[in-house]
């Protein structure tokens, strides 16, 4: 799930293409409704989520990089990966308190696939209220908005000294 990592879609090109996508789909004079629907866990994941309103479903995740990927790089070892998928903090609960995303469709019990009308029926209703809402945006209002959502993404601030996980 998202863009190839290894170094033959680096010689392709994929860093290159994900920017222009960003760029792009930024600049576009139009509303943007992006909804997460399962793993969303790379840079070509972030990168088809510019847009004027984020949904992630319930049980979906949305993450620059997966935990196996994430373990693997900070501590040699995939092995970590729940550690790593704990401090992505990638599940849709995270990301509205983090305000990556706007808004967690609800699933229905045991997940979307358990309830494909239903889970249509929730879709259906979050997209036409957020098109409605966007649709009443001016054009160029929406593209400042858009740069100033994500501008905000990965503020931090820091809370004190933590220690490197031993591995």
């Amino acid at each position: 799930p998202g863009a190839y990592p290894g170094i033959k879609a680096e010689e392709q090109g994929i860093s290159y293409n994900i920017a222009i996508n960003l760029r792009e789909m930024s600049l576009l004079k139009t509303p943007i409704v992006c909804v997460v629907i399962g793993e969303g866990g790379s840079g070509g994941a972030i990168g088809i989520g510019v847009g004027d309103h984020i949904s992630v479903l319930q049980y979906a995740y949305y993450s620059v990089i997966t935990p196996e990927g994430c373990a693997g790089i900070l501590w040699k070892d995939v092995k970590f990966a729940n550690e790593a998928a704990n401090a992505l903090k990638f599940t849709s609960k995270n990301l509205l308190e983090l305000g990556i995303i706007d808004e967690v469709i609800p699933e229905p019990l045991g997940g979307a696939h358990r309830d494909h009308r239903q889970m249509a029926t929730s879709l259906k209703a979050s997209l036409s209220a957020n098109l409605k809402q966007l649709m009443s945006i001016p054009k160029d209002q929406l593209v400042d908005q858009r740069y100033e959502k994500f501008r905000k993404i990965g503020m931090f601030h820091e809370t004190g000294q933590t220690e490197p996980v031993s591995s």
